[in-house]
């Protein structure tokens, strides 16, 4: 009876503050974004007060991709990163996302943008690439990490798809470095998020995980150990706006 319970212990996950079964985790989290897929864009300026916007300049910046390298922008969303690296200069992007309401909508912006040159759409589980093994110079992941059921997997993936000297570059809510920021941090993501997210997009549940999902992320280091373990090197981070997010970056070898 012990062992049995030991097992079923080891098949939940955490879905925000609440454990659920690990086969259940990935469906609920595409009805976060089925939901929120039609106001993402608006509520990602109202939810960081406009800052995800330097946040993801600088994250493009970082990533450097040229017109010789192909980046995949994994749980690519509504195509922000993927925009941005073809504006800098980058030869070819696939925005990969596993939620197709995201990828149309992405798909609808891009041919707003005349940026449909150079981009490809991949709906595809980050955890279960479609690819080959070492394809790729580039793979970027923005706000979707946080998201996975299997994290060490989605790292695993990474490196395997990218071609020696390749490079992994994340960007994800981590932990505040700034003690005096901490409970601001903490009202602003427990108070006024979901009541956000229920004015505006009428879904406080969704914005309510999303709050919790980031307190659940690994910080920092953690997450910088989880990159080394999955094979990569030269593992550096980055915090901006006093560790509210941070930058991964890893080497393949």
């Amino acid at each position: 009876m012990s062992e049995r319970k030991s097992h079923s212990a080891d098949e939940t996950i955490d879905f925000g503050y609440r454990a659920v079964p690990k086969t259940a985790k990935a469906g609920l989290v595409r009805q976060v974004f089925d939901s929120v897929a039609p106001r993402y864009d608006l509520m990602n300026d109202l939810m960081s007060l406009g800052l995800h916007r330097a946040w993801k300049q600088a994250f493009v910046a970082a990533i450097a991709a040229s017109p010789r390298e192909t980046l995949l922008d994994l749980a690519g969303g509504t195509g922000d990163i993927a925009f941005r690296a073809l504006e800098r200069g980058a030869g070819r992007v696939i925005l990969s996302d596993i939620n197709p309401s995201m990828l149309q909508v992405a798909q609808g912006r891009a041919l707003e943008r005349g940026l449909a040159a150079g981009l490809g759409f991949l709906c595809a589980d980050a955890e279960r690439l479609p690819l080959p093994d070492r394809s790729l110079e580039k793979i970027s992941m923005a706000f979707g990490l946080r998201n996975c059921t299997d994290k060490p997997a989605v790292l695993r993936e990474a490196r395997r798809v990218l071609r020696p000297g390749g490079r992994f570059h994340c960007l994800e809510f981590s932990r505040v470095e700034v003690a005096a920021l901490a409970p601001l941090y903490d009202a602003w993501s427990f108070r006024v998020l979901p009541e956000l997210g229920r004015r505006v997009a009428g879904d406080a549940e969704s914005y309510q995980y999303l709050a919790e999902s980031i307190r659940m992320f690994p910080d920092q280091e953690s997450l910088a150990a989880m990159m080394r373990e999955a094979g990569m090197e030269r593992v550096r981070h980055q915090s901006l706006s006093g560790g509210i997010v941070a930058i991964h970056t890893g080497w393949r070898f």
